[in-house]
């Protein structure tokens, strides 16, 4: 195993505990020539899986779009349910595994399809914009979906000055006072981004004067509007890689602040740590044992895949 890749991790994995995780990558590795596997891997993968295994890393709009041009046949995603049925309804005829079936989301199990077709009865002829944190099912009932970092884009592209927006209720109050456009907001959160509060960034920058704070999009409103800036994990990742702050805080789950320090050893990351406990299923025994038993292929139901891929396409094709 190359010192490559432990200089990546090294802060986070003592060197005792190296042998037996390079043993696991080195296996990894090997199954993925074997069973002809990519592995795609969201922003909050903690280190060992993010540097040392994942072929294709980034945010939601990023693999989606990573996930329409992978060649191998089997797709393993690092992630959580809906991004593997994302990635399955962009590639019907690719295997796509997810190597822990708890993995979650607090967003997607917020709403129904039900509550889709309750809010269209209520607003008739508003276009239903859907976050990708969902079920194929909910994004089925959809017009189109958005990630955070593409939301703007796809409510400004639909030229309306109304627009359903779901399941994120601060995602869309964000994102209305960016665009000016009326946001009607369903009540669903991100367990991670909804626990941080105004007080917390308070408390970083009387802590660690001259921080520079970046908030996910996620956050409560006012979160957001005390930070310095607020974006996706990707444009989070360009942020600090264009501008160089100093001394940086993510206000996101914590993996990510781990992930993007290894490629800037000469900037301070203050460490808010929130943990999203679906991410961290997605250990290296578990994707060893994904591409060793070919589990857990994920499968979506014709009815629901047709609708719920229009709504993705439809998305992919705003630029």
């Amino acid at each position: 195993m190359s010192t490559a890749t432990y200089d990546k991790v090294k802060d986070f994995v003592p060197e005792v505990e190296w042998p037996l995780i390079a043993g696991d990558i080195e296996a990894i590795e090997a199954l993925k020539i074997e069973h002809d596997a990519v592995i795609l891997a969201h922003n909050y993968m903690t280190p060992e899986v993010f540097h040392g295994v994942a072929d294709i890393v980034g945010d939601s709009l990023a693999l989606a779009r990573e996930a329409q041009h992978v060649q191998a046949g089997t797709i393993v995603l690092a992630g959580v349910h809906f991004m593997a049925e994302t990635a399955k309804l962009l590639n019907p005829a690719k295997r796509v595994l997810l190597p822990d079936l708890r993995s979650g989301c607090s967003l997607a199990e917020s709403i129904t399809p039900q509550d889709v077709r309750d809010l269209r009865r209520a607003h008739p002829g508003v276009p239903v914009v859907t976050y990708v944190n969902t079920s194929a099912a909910v994004k089925a009932e959809s017009d189109i979906t958005c990630t955070s970092g593409n939301a703007v884009k796809i409510i400004e592209s639909l030229g309306t000055d109304k627009v359903i927006m779901i399941p994120d209720q601060y995602l869309a109050r964000n994102i209305a006072a960016q665009t000016g456009v009326e946001v009607i907001t369903h009540p669903g959160s991100c367990e991670v981004h909804e626990r941080f509060t105004p007080k917390d960034i308070e408390d970083i920058r009387s802590g660690h004067p001259g921080v520079v704070v970046l908030a996910h999009p996620e956050c409560p409103p006012e979160v957001v509007k005390v930070a310095d800036y607020a974006g996706s994990t990707a444009d989070m990742q360009r942020f600090v890689t264009e501008r160089r702050p100093a001394k940086v805080a993510l206000i996101t789950e914590c993996s990510m602040s781990d992930n993007v320090s290894a490629d800037h050893p000469d900037i301070e990351f203050v460490r808010p740590c929130n943990l999203c406990p679906h991410m961290k299923r997605n250990t290296l025994s578990a994707i060893r044992a994904a591409l060793e038993h070919g589990q857990h292929e994920i499968t979506v139901v014709p009815e629901l895949a047709a609708p719920a891929r229009r709504a993705i396409e439809r998305m992919l094709e705003v630029r």
